[in-house]
Formats: structure tokens, sequence, C-alpha cells
């Protein structure tokens, strides 16, 4: 009983020891989703903070909440009567002039005021006034609300 063994001393099975080298036809999505998770996780973890703003203890209200999908643009008056447009520290007679060069003289722009609940009423209401001699009439007192806690804007 004899065997033919081929030139590696294997058993000849009939055909050539070189195989044609074919290309995967498939892509290997693992990888990708993968990272896709990876990417997603650590935009949701720093989403939050990315919304820093200047720190205000809000008066309590039991308005509802309002949704609004654009970003506001949020003045806020702090208990020392400071003033913030958004982030920046401005003084009372500029806020008029930053507001209308940001809204480009859009009057129908919606402005929140944030004032702390332990700020002086005539700072707030000066920002007000400022507001109105500029031309915006769409403001909006934001409060926190007394069941929750998160914060809740109202028209006036």
């Amino acid at each position: 009983m004899a065997v033919k063994l081929g030139a590696g001393g294997h058993p000849s099975r009939g055909h050539s020891r070189r195989r044609k080298f074919s290309p995967m036809a498939d892509i290997n999505v693992t990888p990708m989703v993968d990272v896709m998770l990876v990417l997603l996780i650590i935009f949701m973890v720093t989403a939050p903070l990315l919304t820093v703003g200047v720190e205000v203890e809000l008066p309590k209200t039991s308005a509802e909440a309002m949704s609004n999908p654009d970003e506001p643009l949020v003045v806020t008056v702090r208990s020392d009567n400071a003033v913030f447009l958004q982030e920046t520290q401005i003084s009372i007679e500029e806020v008029g002039p930053r507001l209308k060069a940001i809204t480009m003289n859009k009057p129908d722009t919606i402005i929140y005021v944030r004032g702390d609940a332990t700020a002086n009423w005539d700072g707030i209401a000066q920002v007000l006034a400022e507001l109105q001699a500029n031309g915006f009439n769409k403001v909006g007192i934001v409060t926190d609300t007394k069941a929750s806690g998160e914060p809740a804007k109202k028209s006036n």
C-alpha cells in the first residue's frame, strides 16, 4: 500500500499548494461601531459640562418650564447688581448695544433675564428698561419652579 507524498511531505490532494489571494468583499463594521459608541459616551458625559453659566439663586415660582429649541440670549443680574450677557460681565449701558450687535437689529429675538433672588430690584429694572429702550420687546424672566428645581421661563 503506497501513499504519494506532495512537496511538503503531506499527502497530495490533487491541487497545488499555492492558492490565489482573494480580497475579502465584506466590510467589517465592528471597529466603526466601537468607535462610535465611545464617541457617544464621551459626548454624553461632556455635554452637560458645556452649559456653564453665571451662578445665581433664582426666585421660586409655580410656572411651567418652557421649551425652546434655540439657544436663548441670557442677561443675568447677580445679587451685587453685576450684569452679565451670557457669561461675560458688562455694564448696564452696554446691554442694549451688545444685544443689537448680536441679533443684528432683530427686535423679535427673545431675551431672557435672570435675576438673583437676593438682587436689588433696581438693577433688574434698569436692565429691563435698557432692553425696552433698545427695541427688544420679547423679554422673559427666568425663575426656578418650587417643585422640581428645574429652571422655568415666564414671558412678560
